[in-house]
């Protein structure tokens, strides 16, 4: 079966969930459409967060947080803690047990600078380098077939769109 026709057969369960919410939510003073998109985003993140990590991520002992810590390092170099954890997209709280987790697999090694005692800096191993050059081309491959669904035109919206989300929630932030 391929990816499109199967991608139909699985949106009848999808449109069900969506109607009983608007059934639900129907007599409430809401905008029911991004209700939905908001909605849809969150459960495609989550269902593609935790298919790469029992597809993937778990071969290599990794959380899909530790993976993250370990591209954000890969990507940009060397991070203060503040940060890297921003950049993850995590807390401050949750960074410590994943670098604790990755110190442990020796991918990555934390330094304070003389300069400011008070700053710990992330730095990726020589082993990390060599772990993510092992794990991103599957993870990439595991990206490829979440998305092999989609046509040209419906990939583009869809970076175009999500990428419209992120820069009106950073606007919001700003305010």
């Amino acid at each position: 079966m391929n990816a499109a026709r199967a991608r139909k057969q699985r949106l009848p369960a999808l449109t069900r969930t969506e109607v009983a919410a608007r059934d639900r939510l129907g007599e409430l003073d809401i905008d029911l459409p991004s209700t939905t998109a908001v909605s849809n985003i969150f459960r495609a993140a989550n269902a593609a967060r935790n298919y790469l990590e029992r597809k993937v991520l778990r071969d290599y002992e990794l959380s899909f947080s530790g993976f993250t810590v370990l591209w954000v390092l890969w990507i940009d170099g060397p991070q203060e803690t503040r940060r890297l954890a921003e950049e993850a997209g995590i807390t401050k709280g949750t960074l410590t047990g994943v670098l604790k987790t990755l110190e442990g697999l020796e991918l990555v090694r934390r330094t304070t600078p003389d300069e400011d005692r008070r700053l710990t800096i992330v730095h990726l191993t020589t082993r990390g380098k060599r772990r993510m050059q092992q794990v991103f081309p599957k993870f990439n491959q595991a990206e490829a077939q979440i998305t092999a669904g989609l046509n040209n035109r419906e990939w583009a919206g869809l970076v175009t769109g999500l990428r419209g989300v992120l820069a009106q929630i950073q606007a919001l932030e700003d305010d």
